[in-house]
């Protein structure tokens, strides 16, 4: 259905007379005639009654003239619906970020930045790495919020993207406390016990990071994965609930190492220092994703 047809039908509806109606819509009566006879063959019905004249509508015809007055009204909004959307999106800032850092990180760093910059809605997606970065190459998102190592590069060419170091953090080795201050499970304590591991999925940021800097180690010291997620608060659940050894952020698990309920599994030198990074594209964003990026450098000057 060619829209022009409900402009085409209105003006005989309102006239009755094709010789008039065609020549207020520029056009030939037989070219005219056509249009109205194609808008009747598309909808199935008899718009006019043409043994009348002038030209009256049929019952359907005076229904399908309040259908297409409706029609053409919603059209006409359409542009402005749109401007409305594309201004709202724009001001709108959209996160990746991942699950341990959403729960962590993300509220009292936004609030710290809050005071230096007054920040309109904010559209965060929490999920693995993995996920985080497909959402930021297909352009979907604005930032990304992750952990990250030098020495383990991810998906984000920085040759496109940008990034800056916004917090640290610790990936350290966890088990169950045993009431006297020990771990239930620690790692390179005996080669000859293999070590139950609460291990993260392959989507994970956490699971490259171990898997490059200490996955070899692992593997020599006799550890065997009893469970795999990727999420870092199932792992710390199972791992509270005396599983076996995580690996875990100190952001996240900070009160249960105070308490003791976990306690660190291995010694020091199994420790893993990272980045926590903020990624954006290079290319030019929406005035307030800007806006934003200019608060986060003033805020690491």
């Amino acid at each position: 259905m060619n829209l022009s047809w409900l402009l085409d039908f209105q003006a005989l509806a309102t006239s009755g007379n094709f010789s008039r109606a065609a020549a207020d819509r520029a056009m030939t009566q037989p070219a005219f005639s056509r249009r109205i006879r194609a808008l009747e063959t598309w909808l199935g019905v008899t718009l006019f009654d043409r043994s009348t004249h002038p030209a009256t509508l049929t019952e359907v015809g005076e229904w399908f003239r309040a259908e297409a007055q409706t029609i053409l009204a919603r059209v006409a909004r359409v542009p402005d619906e749109a401007r409305a959307v594309a201004a709202s999106s724009s001001a709108t800032l959209r996160f990746a970020a991942t699950h341990a850092l959403s729960l962590t990180f993300l509220p009292a760093w936004l609030r710290t930045l809050e005071t230096r910059l007054a920040m309109g809605s904010i559209q965060l997606v929490s999920d693995v790495l993995q996920q985080c970065e497909a959402l930021m190459l297909q352009g979907r998102a604005q930032f990304m919020l992750s952990h990250a190592h030098v020495l383990v590069p991810g998906r984000l060419d920085p040759g496109s993207y940008l990034s800056v170091k916004v917090g640290t953090d610790t990936l350290i080795p966890v088990a169950a406390g045993n009431g006297s201050g020990a771990p239930r499970h620690c790692l390179g304590a005996n080669a000859d016990v293999r070590v139950p591991l609460l291990s993260y999925s392959d989507e994970s940021g956490l699971a490259r990071v171990i898997g490059a800097l200490r996955g070899d180690a692992l593997e020599k010291c006799g550890t065997e994965t009893v469970f795999t997620a990727h999420l870092a608060a199932v792992l710390k659940s199972m791992a509270l609930d005396g599983r076996g050894v995580a690996w875990l952020p100190v952001s996240l698990i900070q009160d249960e190492l105070q308490d003791g309920r976990l306690v660190e599994a291995a010694q020091p030198d199994w420790r893993i220092e990272l980045d926590i990074r903020l990624f954006r594209n290079q290319a030019t964003a929406p005035p307030a994703a800007e806006a934003f990026w200019r608060a986060v450098a003033l805020s690491l000057a």
